[in-house]
């Protein structure tokens, strides 16, 4: 299987299945001399990890990472740094009357039809489960470009279903399960999950992340375009299906008086390109939104074939996210964060010596 790593040169190679003994990654490419412990990635990993409310899947894994290289003396070397996450409450039965049934609109008909075989536990490969390790290598990444451009990543869910939430409160983000700056919309939220779960159906949601602090000049202006990296970045996460870069697809209404992004010698005047022009980011918040599909992992039962061919009908057991948007916000963050790193290091390797005669504008407004 190819299509396991990330970047160019800030590195993340992942491996491991959901229900296998661990998942885990390599990261090359980390610069040496950042000061890193297991203590700066697991605060991610938390914030990620399943069982943590009764609104998202109910399997209890502690994802305590470990370091297994790449590190001496609480300093990265810059020898490849592995980290591994041991998987501790596997329910494999739960997927045992699945083995020779297609689950709609999940990975396991095209598994099939690609290798011949899969694994039915969990989805094993194509599980959502892969992203604790993105966001792993990803904590890494948000130190680095913290502590040496003073980067800011954040992100926050704007919308499940028909429930739309404001950015009111960044604050209240980590306080509440579903990484809503909009504590108005909390009940609300609360009681479509519960609904949810007595309807056996999900539901989608879409999500928003940003990145201040950016410096200008990063991204490449024709195929490894800022912008570009980050859409693939995005749409790389289990279950996102649409990306919008700053104002995204509502450009085919606007005019070009509305939406460029005018200048003057007191900064940019608005953000509708989503801090990044010709592929190379100016300076503003870099932004971004992707939309998450409702889960087809459904104990409602719906028409499905099983490994014959044969029509029947398919219903899933076990334990889900009626939404698998609510722990998607810090996997967005993270992706984020990965090819930012990547872009500083690739624009540090060609360009640190560059000095334009024109000055930095401000970065305001924000988005």
């Amino acid at each position: 299987m190819s299509g396991n790593q990330f970047g160019h040169l800030f590195v993340v190679t992942s491996f491991g299945e959901s229900h296998g003994p661990a998942i885990g990654c390599v990261v090359d490419g980390c610069p040496p001399g950042l000061s890193l412990s297991e203590a700066d990635i697991q605060p991610d990993l938390d914030r990620r990890r399943p069982g943590t409310s009764k609104f998202v899947t109910q399997r209890k894994e502690p994802d305590q990472v470990r370091i297994l290289s790449g590190v001496y003396e609480g300093k990265t070397t810059g020898t490849p740094i592995a980290l591994l996450i041991e998987n501790t409450d596997q329910r494999s039965y739960d997927y045992a009357k699945i083995e020779q049934v297609f689950r709609p609109n999940h990975a396991d008909y095209a598994y099939v039809q690609k290798y011949g075989l899969r694994d039915p536990r969990g989805g094993g490969r194509s599980s959502a489960r892969e992203t604790a390790v993105r966001v792993a290598a990803a904590a890494i990444a948000k130190k680095w470009l913290a502590e040496r451009h003073g980067i800011r990543i954040r992100g926050c869910l704007e919308q499940m279903g028909d429930i739309v939430c404001a950015r009111l409160d960044w604050s209240a983000v980590d306080r509440n399960p579903f990484f809503s700056a909009d504590p108005n919309q909390i009940p609300l939220l609360e009681q479509a999950i519960t609904t949810l779960r007595e309807q056996g159906d999900s539901v989608g949601a879409r999500l928003y992340v940003e990145a201040t602090g950016v410096p200008p000049g990063w991204g490449e202006p024709v195929f490894d375009r800022l912008d570009a990296d980050l859409a693939k970045a995005l749409m790389s996460i289990n279950a996102v299906k649409g990306v919008e870069i700053g104002d995204g697809m509502a450009v085919a209404t606007m005019r070009g008086t509305e939406h460029r992004d005018e200048m003057t010698p007191q900064g940019f005047t608005a953000n509708h390109s989503g801090g990044v022009s010709g592929g190379i980011s100016t300076g503003q918040t870099v932004y971004a939104r992707y939309a998450i599909k409702p889960t087809s992992s459904i104990t409602t039962p719906g028409r499905s074939i099983n490994s014959a061919g044969e029509a029947v009908d398919m219903r899933t057991t076990g334990r889900h996210d009626p939404c698998v948007g609510l722990r998607a916000t810090p996997i967005g963050e993270a992706m984020m964060a990965l090819v930012l790193i990547d872009h500083a290091l690739r624009h540090r390797a060609q360009n640190a010596d560059v000095s334009p005669a024109t000055p930095r504008l401000p970065a305001e407004p924000q988005p």
